[in-house]
């Protein structure tokens, strides 16, 4: 039988801008929040008219990682600039297809800065799999024009962090500094994000056994991450991996497992972008009960959030996940410190014992419990 919306029943909304203004009480960060709000369903609509438009295959050019653009990579990253420098709420954008950190006219300034990717996941696109968009949102340090400095801080620093999924719905995920993580779901007949879950969290002892990487990178993994896939398969896990890190991201944060794209030999400094993938999503992670590390980077095992970027479009590894899964990776690298190994970096490893757990007889009761307690990252 043919139904149709029940609209009569339909009178309460809790929209995004209603959200924000309830919960904030900061009229600035509402307006960013709106505009990028705004983007995100313009975008949302291009990736889902693109064959029909003609916006599927290559712009011609590359970005500022060096990959070839699609034409979505161009439109989107002109979508987002338009939105954020018109909406009077920002100072400094870097986006991932800018070489350039972009300085907002001083007539149209206010004191945020944000990080992005407007278009994650770009090598889907012609073939019809989910992308999104990753932000960070920054306050500047202090009074005067905006600068890059204002963004090149660690990730303790974020006010807001997000992103948007375009797949078979647009679902946009936020988080503020000192709140939870919110999601919201467009409502095409609406044009409005509605609120749909509060203050979400990995599911309790770790969720599904889910791991999410690239194995066709393996031949380059250091011995610690070889040897914890092996584990994961040997224990049961299933192998997810969609190739976009909103997707796996997102898949990782409601069902619970893991998401790794380690550094390795090809890579040493890792493969994702600190500012505008890695930030984001690990203040999204930790927020949610999750711990997001670096895993082995540049000689130690790091918390993800406390890397002090020195260029905008600097490189990380991402291990990051339910505590149950990350900490079954990151306590293989207790002995690096004195394995004969060398590890991926130049420094000194400390033990994982020093970067994770507050003292030895912590890290040996997690072990004698059979690393079934959920450790937070310190």
């Amino acid at each position: 039988m043919f139904h149709i919306e029940n609209v009569a029943q339909e009178h309460e909304f809790m929209t995004l801008g209603r959200w924000l203004m309830t919960h904030t009480k900061d009229m600035e960060l509402t307006i960013l929040m709106s505009q990028l709000g705004l983007a995100c369903k313009a975008t949302s609509r291009a990736c889902a008219k693109a064959g029909i438009a003609g916006l599927f295959g290559m712009a011609g050019e590359q970005n500022s990682s060096g990959d070839d653009q699609k034409k979505l990579d161009v439109l989107s990253n002109d979508i987002f600039v338009n939105a954020l420098v018109n909406s009077g709420a920002c100072a400094v954008l870097v986006s991932e297809e800018n070489e350039e950190p972009i300085i907002v006219p001083p007539d149209k300034q206010g004191r945020f800065c944000v990080a992005f990717d407007p278009l994650d996941g770009s090598s889907n696109i012609d073939c019809n799999v989910s992308t999104g968009t990753i932000f960070a949102i920054y306050e500047k340090s202090e009074g005067g024009p905006g600068k890059v400095e204002d963004i090149l801080r660690t990730g303790n620093d974020i006010v807001a962090a997000g992103y948007c999924m375009y797949g078979a719905a647009t679902e946009l995920v936020v988080c503020f500094k000192g709140s939870g993580v919110e999601r919201f779901a467009l409502d095409p007949s609406l044009g409005e994000f509605i609120h749909t879950h509060a203050d979400v969290k990995f599911p309790e002892g770790g969720g599904k056994k889910i791991y999410a990487c690239n194995e066709g990178n393996s031949n380059n993994w250091d011995s610690k991450i070889l040897d914890s896939i092996a584990w994961f398969k040997d224990n049961g896990y299933a192998a997810r991996y969609v190739g976009s890190m909103v997707s796996d991201v997102h898949r990782t944060l409601l069902y619970g497992g893991i998401f790794v794209y380690p550094a390795d030999k090809k890579s040493p400094k890792g493969k994702l972008r600190v500012l505008y993938e890695g930030f984001p999503m690990a203040l999204i992670v930790e927020t949610a009960g999750g711990i997001a590390s670096t895993g082995m980077f540049n000689g130690s095992v790091q918390r993800m959030l406390d890397l002090l970027p020195s260029g905008i479009h600097d490189r990380c590894p991402v291990i990051l996940g339910s505590p149950r899964d990350v900490n079954t990776v990151l306590h293989r690298y207790q002995s690096s410190s004195t394995s004969s190994e060398k590890p991926i970096g130049t420094k000194e490893a400390p033990s994982f014992i020093e970067t994770s757990f507050t003292s030895k007889l912590e890290y040996e009761q997690w072990v004698q419990a059979g690393m079934k307690t959920p450790q937070p990252a310190r």
